[in-house]
């Protein structure tokens, strides 16, 4: 009895573990250069990675802004195109691109400007700005005078027996 309640009690706190969200995790950047230590602003350039969890971007350079404290930093990417991918809690895939990212992990906000586009379960979201909140799962799109908002929807295929 008492080791099938020891079982029990590993195979809940990893089930705990494995459910972590993403945005609850490290920030771990890997980049060939960091180029400029300002007061309160870091700038790494060429090949940069930034992972947090499944997490991941790669840009061309990453500025990193904490001037409004711990906690509050602000990771501005920029690249030709900057890549997002994150796996959902169920499994699925979230991919996006855009000249710039801007991720706030205090309110777990990404918003992508310049060509953006996204892609979820599917379905794709083209716009001049898309604004995604990573927790949550739900986004905005704005246009501009030459980028219209476009949005294609992928049926969900079933199988027949």
């Amino acid at each position: 009895m008492k080791n099938n309640l020891i079982l029990a009690l590993l195979l809940s706190s990893s089930v705990v573990m494995a459910a972590q969200p993403d945005y609850t995790q490290q920030i771990q950047i890997d980049a060939d250069n960091l180029v400029s230590v300002q007061e309160n602003v870091l700038t790494y350039r060429n090949n940069v990675v930034i992972t947090q969890g499944s997490l991941q971007m790669k840009a061309d350079q990453l500025e990193i802004n904490a001037s409004a404290g711990k906690g509050k930093e602000v990771y501005i990417a920029t690249g030709s195109p900057v890549s997002y991918s994150q796996l959902l809690a169920d499994g699925k895939p979230v991919t996006a691109t855009a000249s710039e990212m801007r991720y706030e992990p205090s309110n777990r906000t990404l918003t992508l400007s310049g060509d953006a586009e996204l892609t979820q379960s599917g379905s794709v979201v083209k716009a001049s700005v898309i604004k995604y909140n990573v927790e949550k799962q739900q986004l905005s799109a704005q246009s501009n005078e030459s980028k219209r908002v476009t949005t294609i929807f992928t049926p969900e295929e079933k199988n027949n027996p």
